[in-house]
């Protein structure tokens, strides 16, 4: 069994026992989030300091934090969003990156699909209505036959494809990749974004956040959709500009979203999360039992193999 040292910095990897159990099977030296830390800055150096390996998930690595780390050698990734993490200082101290895209792919499509049919149904509304004393009838509408953008088709677009089969919806494809093969044999179209946002009756996104996607819904096209449409995001906080979005949900010029990940988390504007159109979780999208269990075997899986140099 290897003396090498190992950090575990995410919360939900350490509390899971199986996770725990397979990682010191491998390893004999390894320190856990056992109180739970909220590890950023200074607080995630002192906690990675003296190891040479780490498993990371939604912690800041930037080059201030890994200049400090001159013993660190490899980061192993529980998750699949590598957008809190620099890649160019990840190379500049030499630092191997252990990473698999789409581990989690499922668990977050499930969850994408239990939006859009809670939206179109409108039932955060009526379940709020009920808890308060009102019983009123909600009129929502059937997924069956609509049109259904996906922004973004890497492994959780392809996986939404797959679990909208069975209802038979038109699907429109934005991309930054040609994948003609791909959408020939699914019967998919591929469109510019604003052709995508006129047209369908949900939007979903599944684009990493840099640059190019940063505010990509923004206040100038997000009312180019319907005002029947609904817009989910269960991909990365700052792809959408929340500003706009609550003022479209507010002024009604879409009828209705559902976000699990937000710019700031957890997030702080009320106004916005108490609108009835409004449905918000804390992040769970690639929280379920087996995606948790298949990015924590990843994760050790990469303390010995990189992807990335």
């Amino acid at each position: 069994m290897p003396e090498t040292s190992v950090a575990v910095c995410s919360r939900s990897f350490s509390r899971n026992p199986i996770l725990r159990a397979e990682l010191e099977a491998q390893y004999r030296n390894v320190k856990f989030n056992d109180e739970g830390l909220e590890l950023k800055g200074n607080s995630l150096v002192a906690f990675l300091k003296g190891h040479e390996k780490a498993i990371t998930a939604l912690e800041k690595l930037d080059d201030f934090v890994l200049s400090q780390l001159p013993d660190l050698k490899v980061i192993g990734k529980y998750g699949v969003g590598l957008d809190m993490i620099d890649m160019d200082a990840m190379r500049k101290y030499k630092i191997r990156l252990g990473w698999e895209g789409g581990v989690n792919r499922r668990g977050v499509a499930e969850l994408v699909l239990a939006f859009i049919l809670s939206m179109l149904r409108e039932i955060p509304a009526a379940n709020r209505e009920v808890m308060k004393g009102t019983w009123r009838q909600h009129t929502g509408i059937q997924l069956t036959g609509k049109t259904v953008g996906i922004i973004g088709c890497g492994h959780v677009g392809k996986e939404m494809v797959k679990l909208l089969v069975p209802f038979n919806c038109t699907i429109l494809v934005n991309d930054i990749q040609t994948q003609s093969d791909y959408y020939a044999a699914n019967n998919i179209k591929a469109t510019q974004l604003d052709e995508l946002l006129m047209q369908s009756d949900v939007v979903t996104l599944h684009t990493p956040l840099d640059d190019s996607t940063r505010n990509l819904i923004n206040e100038s096209n997000i009312c180019l959709m319907k005002r029947s449409a609904i817009l989910i995001n269960a991909a990365r906080g700052g792809i959408v500009e929340e500003s706009a979005l609550k003022k479209a949900l507010m002024t009604n010029s879409i009828a209705g979203a559902a976000f699990d990940v937000f710019t700031q988390e957890p997030p702080r504007d009320l106004e916005l999360l108490n609108l009835p159109n409004f449905l918000a979780t804390p992040h769970i999208g690639g929280s379920s039992k087996e995606a948790i269990l298949a990015m924590g075997r990843s994760a050790i899986k990469g303390l010995s193999e990189n992807a990335f140099v």
